[in-house]
């Protein structure tokens, strides 16, 4: 992978304490754990950083920052004659022609479902896939749309499924094997995954793992209409239509949100540029005036703190002048970056059984001094390195643990492929310890287990 060309804020007109300010903003609010940080100003990579376990090289759950790449790939597809975006989206499934009868179902878009205006008012995966598990597709048009097509918005997982599903079908490729000679090769992205359903479906909406790079060469390849390194990779008609505002999402909501400026083919709009976004905190800000590109993996349930930090410091700090000595500075603040973690006294050898847990299957924790060992339900044993001052990572879990104070031992696990940490609290009196997740997974309750979150690739044989 050709890798990006790197220049100092200044060279590029940025002050770099503009930069330096958000990262304060963003480590400074309770809630908000930034994992990787990339910022572009002319095509150049001005900061970046990743704090420890995170690395630069190491996959990322996109979550729903993944329907960037399934309005991307919908865009080759759109290119190539593959997709009509006027068409109804019942005539990929002629199969299903018989059944879907409602002529509001019938009159759904392909030009809708790009942009979550397929008619209903509410999420509707969750009913797709009690439906039809098999196939969500046949669940989502089975069931007719309380609102408008083409009118009324909501965010709905079905839309970008459904989306997703006719270019995998019209491509007889999944998204990743579709995108990978299109997007993936050309722009310099390496490995990513994708999870799936049903089997040899990748899911669309969600699952998309990549790097924090990846997601900035995506933002850089739109800021530049399509086009990378000479060659017009992307249709500029699609970037601008994907990239405008399709329908009204205000819902007559706080004006200032984020979330209510318009909503395009999988994009959303913002206060200033565009952006896709994924839960607990993945973004990609692309901001066409300033000729910025944002790419973020973090975790955090206020997104829209971190948005506003981007404004706040970000954007004033572009076109201003700023002493040369600030560069040296935010490259000195980006390098050596970890998560925090209390300090406390070195853990005894003791073994604790679950009095709470979010996670029913965790059953007992054994601690020691080096050593943690995580015993489940089905008999699985996990065990990870402990060490002091740093986040020692086996098989995408890092581990810190500490005695924080007499009768307590607090343990983190930080699962590296995700935005996610478990914290477990272990009492010494008791021998009990209490789980629970500072962001849930989402994924099926029943299926989440240590492994599972962990290294979902594996479980999924990909």
């Amino acid at each position: 992978m050709a890798p990006l060309p790197r220049s100092a804020p200044s060279a590029q007109a940025t002050d770099a304490r503009g930069v330096i300010a958000f990262l304060d903003a963003i480590e400074g609010v309770p809630g908000i754990e930034p994992h990787g940080v990339m910022l572009l100003r002319h095509g150049q990579v001005i900061a970046e950083g990743w704090w420890a376990p995170y690395t630069p090289d190491e996959l990322h759950h996109l979550y729903s920052l993944s329907k960037l790449f399934t309005s991307t790939a919908a865009g080759f597809a759109w290119a190539e004659g593959l997709l009509d975006l006027d068409a109804p989206v019942i005539s990929y499934f002629p199969e299903l022609d018989a059944e879907v009868t409602d002529p509001a179902s019938r009159s759904i878009l392909v030009r809708h479902v790009a942009s979550m205006s397929a008619g209903h008012s509410t999420e509707q995966w969750d009913r797709a896939l009690t439906a039809d598990p098999d196939e969500p597709v046949r669940g989502f048009l089975l069931e007719p749309p309380d609102g408008t097509p083409g009118v009324t918005f909501a965010y709905s997982q079905s839309s970008t499924f459904a989306l997703g599903a006719i270019i995998q079908r019209v491509a007889g490729q999944s998204l990743v094997e579709y995108l990978r000679p299109r997007l993936f090769e050309p722009l310099g992205i390496g490995e990513v995954f994708w999870l799936r359903h049903p089997a040899g479906r990748d899911l669309g909406f969600a699952g998309l793992h990549a790097t924090t790079e990846a997601v900035a060469r995506l933002g850089q390849l739109y800021l530049q209409g399509g086009s990378w390194d000479g060659q017009q990779l992307l249709a500029p008609e699609w970037v601008a239509e994907a990239t405008r505002a399709h329908v009204d999402n205000s819902g007559g909501g706080d004006s200032e949100s984020d979330w209510a400026k318009g909503y395009g083919f999988q994009f959303w709009m913002c206060r200033h540029g565009y952006r896709g976004d994924g839960a607990y905190g993945q973004y990609c800000v692309i901001l066409p005036e300033q000729d910025a590109v944002l790419a973020m993996t973090s975790e955090t349930h206020d997104m829209q703190a971190v948005l506003d930090a981007v404004w706040t410091h970000l954007l004033p700090a572009f076109d201003r002048e700023g002493p040369a000595a600030s560069d040296a500075e935010l490259s000195r603040r980006l390098t050596g970056l970890h998560l925090p973690f209390p300090d406390g006294e070195e853990i005894p050898d003791s073994e604790f059984t679950a009095a709470r847990s979010d996670l029913r299957f965790l059953q007992r924790v054994t601690l020691g001094p080096r050593t943690l060992t995580l015993h489940e339900e089905d008999g699985t044993t996990t065990t990870l390195p402990l060490a002091t001052g740093t986040w020692p990572i086996a098989g995408h879990i890092a581990a810190r643990a500490a005695k924080t104070d007499a009768d307590t031992v607090t343990v983190h696990l930080q699962f590296t492929l995700t935005p996610h940490k478990l914290r477990i609290i272990c009492d010494l009196r008791s021998g009990t310890f209490e789980a629970a997740w500072r962001t849930v997974p989402l994924m099926d309750p029943s299926k989440v287990t240590l492994s599972a979150v962990a290294d979902p690739a594996h479980r999924l044989g990909l």
